[in-house]
């Protein structure tokens, strides 16, 4: 129909529903009222079976499954006929992807196929005067911008946490419908050979509710180990600016800002980091920053809601001893 929301369901490496799917419909469930469709689920994969109750019971109306084996991994070139197809079959008004790896390849490709255009790293969608309007971050994050579509259907990857999934329940009821995937080997231009992982201890930092971070004035590689005690005090993460990233001082992948990750923590503790706005477009969605910084004219602390002018050195250490002194005294209550 032409008013229905189309997600699409993006899964895990483990091939779970990723937290993103429920996100985005959530998003969709608050659209549906306002535009009066269905929302629709497309889930695209090998071996699907169990995914179609839980993306009912997060808020699908109907779960479109697109089950084949060379779908087992995201490969564009497969992926974009599938989706491009259940799209003109299904005329959805609006089409939501996740603003992830997968979703910034997906996204400009279908769109592009489909002639229309396509809003990317979105924070809200919504709808007025029964026209969709999509906002999202530009100027380095310093500024919002809103977007209405002169095309159809309108596309827009969402970013991470910008928006609440459903609480889950069980007791939806929705329809499953299987299609067809025919995918033409020969299109397919690329091949996985193999995979390297980074191993990975505690919080994914996408994950996190806390993120304790440093920048260029930690000094060097060894001031991470400080923010590394506080982070698993915290339970939280830990990430880097991209000028300590630049230097070596830590992993790339671990990287927040703009050519980084971008991360909506709860808090997030920004030790050492100046604040340049290629930094900051990674964390403008935070609502509580703590900046520990001993210049007083560090552009975080214009974003912060904690600031702290003080030599790191002189606080980490305190404010370390102070937690662990709070977790201790409430495991002995």
């Amino acid at each position: 129909m032409a008013n229905d929301i189309l997600v699409f369901g993006e899964l895990t490496e483990e091939g779970r529903l990723a937290p993103i799917t429920f996100e985005l419909l959530g998003a969709a469930r608050r659209l549906a009222p306002a535009l009066g469709g269905r929302v629709l689920c497309a889930i695209l994969g090998a071996g699907l079976d169990g995914h179609s109750q839980e993306a009912i019971a997060q808020g699908a109306d109907v779960v479109l499954l697109a089950d084949d084996p060379a779908l087992q991994e995201y490969q564009g070139d497969a992926y974009v006929p599938v989706l491009e197809r259940l799209v003109r079959e299904k005329g959805p008004a609006v089409v939501l992807l996740g603003q992830t790896i997968i979703g910034r390849d997906l996204a400009p490709r279908l769109a592009a196929r489909l002639g229309t255009a396509v809003a990317m790293d979105s924070v809200e969608v919504e709808v007025q005067d029964g026209r969709v309007l999509v906002t999202r971050p530009c100027y380095g994050g310093n500024a919002r911008a809103r977007y209405s579509f002169n095309t159809s259907p309108v596309i827009a990857t969402l970013r991470a946490k910008s928006q609440e999934p459903l609480e889950r329940d069980d007791s939806r009821q929705g329809e499953v419908e299987r299609v067809a995937v025919n995918v033409d080997a020969a299109g397919v231009r690329t091949r996985v050979l193999g995979r390297v992982k980074q191993k990975a201890e505690g919080v994914r930092l996408e994950d996190a509710r806390v993120v304790v971070s440093g920048g260029r004035g930690l000094g060097g590689p060894e001031g991470f180990q400080q923010l590394e005690e506080l982070a698993e005090l915290l339970g939280g993460a830990v990430g880097a600016s991209r000028a300590a990233c630049d230097l070596g001082w830590y992993p790339v992948s671990a990287q927040v800002g703009l050519t980084g990750k971008v991360v909506t923590p709860d808090l997030y503790i920004a030790v050492g980091i100046s604040g340049a706005s290629q930094h900051m477009a990674g964390i403008s969605q935070v609502k509580n920053i703590v900046a520990i910084n001993k210049d007083p004219e560090a552009n975080i602390f214009k974003a912060s809601r904690w600031a702290v002018v003080a030599d790191w050195k002189e606080v980490l250490p305190v404010l370390i001893k102070k937690v662990r002194e709070l977790k201790e005294a409430e495991a002995r209550r």
